[in-house]
C-alpha cells in the first residue's frame, strides 16, 4: 500500500479512536447525572399522574390503562439515541467509502492473494481482514453504546468482560458465516454477471432458512444460559396457551439474560423440532403472569400467522432489488475511479466496500417500506394476543411497564416512525388495547378460526 495511504488511514483510525473516546466518557457522565436528578423528582413531572412502576399503573375514570408520559431520562435517551442513529448511518458510509478511495481495499486484496493464493481463500482471507479492520473502527463506539450508554441510563448489568466476550463471540461467528458465504456472489459475478444479483437473492433464502433453523439451538446458547422455566404453573399456563394457537411440541425455555440486561422480552423461534418459547428471566421477574401470557399471545402470532417467513421472502425480494441497483449503477463508479479504487469490475473481491455502500443506500430508501411492514405484522401480533387471551388491561398494562422498563418514548416524532420504527410506538398499542375488545359484543374475532377450543379444565382465558 503506497505510503500516503498508509498515512491517511493511520490518521483518521487515531483520530476516529480519540473522538469517539472522548464522546463516549462525555456522553456517559452527562447521562449519569441526568439519571440521579431524576431517580428523585420523575414520579411528580405531570400533575395527577405517575410514572408507570411494576405497582403503579393509572386508569381513568372509563377503566382505560392511562400512557404515562415519557419521563426526562427516557426522552434524554430518546434525543441522544436519534443523534447516535445519524452518527452510525454517517459511518456505515464514510468507513467504507475511505477504505475505498485509499486504496486500502485493493491493498487487503493483494495481501489476501499472497496468503490465501486459491481464490475461494483469496474471498474469504480479505472478507475477514475487512470485517477485522471495520470491527476495529467501530469498537469505541460499539463500546459506547452497547456498554457505557446502557449502563448510564441504568438499562445493565453486565461486567465488562460479558460484554467485550459476547462483543468476541459475535465478531468470531460473523466471520466464520460470513468467510464461508462471501464467496457465493463473487462466483456469481464471475459465472452469470448479468443475473448474479437475481440468483443472489434466491440463494438467499434457503440460507437465511437454515441459519434461523440452527440459531435458537447453537448460536444464542453461546451467549446467555437457556435452561427450564422455574415458576411451574406459570410454565403450564403458557403450554397451554400455545396448544390453543396451534403450536404443538414446543419447548419453554428461561434465559439468564438479567447477567446483562434490565430490559425485557420473550419470543418464539425455530421450526420443526427446534421450536422454543423463549422468555428472559427479566421478563417474568417484572411483569405478572397475565402480562406475560399476553405477551406470549403476541410472541405466537408471529410464529402462527407465518410472519417469519413472510419477512424472509420480503427481505429476500428487497436485496435482489439492492443488489439489481448495485449491478445497475457500479459500472460508472468503478470506471470513473478504478485507479483509485484499484479494480476494474465488479467481481473483483476489493470491490467489497463499493457493493456495501450502493446496497446500504438502497435499504436506507426502503427503510421506510420496511417499518410500515413490520409494524402491520406488529399491530396483528397484538390483534391476535387480545383476542386469544381476552385481557385488555394485561395488554395495557404490558405495554406500560415495558415503556417505563425500556426507558421508551410513547409518542415519538413522525421521523422516528418513519426511518427507526418497526414496532408500533407503545402510545398507540396502549390505545389499541383499551379499545378493542369485539368479544364484549359478541361480534366475530379477525382470527378466531385459528384458535383451538378452550379446554374446560385448564382455561387461561380471561372472558
Amino acid at each position: 500500500m503506497p505510503l500516503k495511504s498508509r498515512f491517511i488511514i493511520t490518521m483518521l483510525l487515531t483520530i476516529w479512536l480519540l473522538g469517539t473516546i472522548s464522546f463516549a466518557q462525555a456522553q456517559s457522565e452527562g447521562a449519569s447525572a441526568g439519571r440521579a436528578q431524576i431517580d428523585s423528582a420523575s414520579a411528580s413531572n405531570t400533575p395527577g399522574i405517575q410514572a408507570a412502576t411494576q405497582d403503579s399503573i393509572i386508569v381513568d375514570a372509563q377503566g382505560r390503562v392511562v400512557v404515562p408520559p415519557a419521563s426526562d431520562l427516557a426522552m434524554k435517551r430518546y434525543r441522544s439515541g436519534n443523534v447516535l442513529w445519524v452518527v452510525d448511518l454517517l459511518l456505515g458510509f464514510l468507513i467504507p467509502l475511505v477504505i475505498l478511495f485509499t486504496g486500502f481495499s485493493a491493498w487487503m486484496r493483494d495481501t489476501a492473494r499472497k496468503i490465501g493464493k486459491k481464490w475461494f481463500f483469496l474471498v474469504a482471507i480479505y472478507f475477514i481482514l475487512y470485517t477485522l479492520v471495520e470491527y476495529i473502527i467501530g469498537f469505541p463506539l460499539s463500546y459506547y453504546e452497547g456498554f457505557v450508554r446502557e449502563h448510564a441510563y441504568g438499562l445493565s448489568n453486565q461486567a465488562f468482560g460479558k460484554w467485550f466476550g459476547d462483543s468476541i463471540k459475535e465478531l468470531i461467528i460473523g466471520l466464520v458465516v460470513g468467510a464461508l458465504v462471501i464467496w457465493l456472489p463473487y462466483l456469481l459475478l464471475k459465472k452469470a454477471p448479468k443475473r448474479w444479483w437475481l440468483y443472489t437473492g434466491i440463494g438467499a433464502i434457503p440460507f437465511i432458512f437454515f441459519f434461523l433453523m440452527i440459531s435458537p439451538i447453537w448460536i444464542a446458547p453461546l451467549f446467555n444460559d437457556y435452561g427450564p422455566m422455574k415458576d411451574k404453573a406459570l410454565e403450564t399456563k403458557i403450554l397451554n396457551l400455545a396448544d390453543r394457537a396451534g403450536i404443538e411440541g414446543a419447548r419453554v425455555f428461561e434465559v439468564n439474560k438479567s447477567v446483562d440486561t434490565k430490559t425485557v422480552n420473550a419470543y418464539v423461534t425455530g421450526f420443526a423440532g427446534s421450536k422454543r418459547i423463549v422468555l428472559w428471566d427479566t421478563i417474568l421477574q417484572k411483569l405478572n403472569p397475565d402480562e406475560v401470557l399476553f405477551v406470549m399471545g403476541h410472541e405466537m402470532a408471529h410464529y402462527v400467522m407465518h410472519h417469519i417467513i413472510k419477512t424472509i421472502f420480503l427481505t429476500s425480494l428487497l436485496i435482489m432489488a439492492g443488489l439489481w441497483v448495485v449491478h445497475r449503477t457500479s459500472g460508472y463508479f468503478i470506471t470513473r475511479y478504478q485507479n483509485r479504487f484499484g479494480f476494474d469490475h465488479l467481481g473483483d473481491i476489493a470491490s467489497l466496500p463499493l457493493l456495501s455502500v450502493l446496497f446500504s443506500l438502497v435499504m436506507l430508501f426502503t427503510t421506510p417500506v420496511m417499518n410500515v411492514y413490520s409494524r402491520y405484522l406488529e399491530h396483528e401480533s397484538d390483534r391476535f394476543g387480545l383476542e386469544i387471551t381476552q385481557n385488555n388491561f394485561a395488554g395495557a398494562t404490558a405495554f406500560v411497564k415495558l415503556q417505563s422498563e425500556n426507558l421508551g418514548n410513547p409518542r415519538p416524532g413522525w421521523f422516528y416512525k418513519l426511518m427507526r420504527s418497526d414496532h408500533p410506538p407503545i402510545g398507540e398499542r396502549v390505545d389499541f388495547m383499551n379499545s378493542y375488545h369485539p368479544w364484549k359484543s359478541g361480534q366475530p374475532l379477525k382470527y378466531g378460526k385459528l384458535f383451538k377450543p378452550i379446554s374446560v379444565a385448564g382455561s387461561n382465558t380471561t372472558q
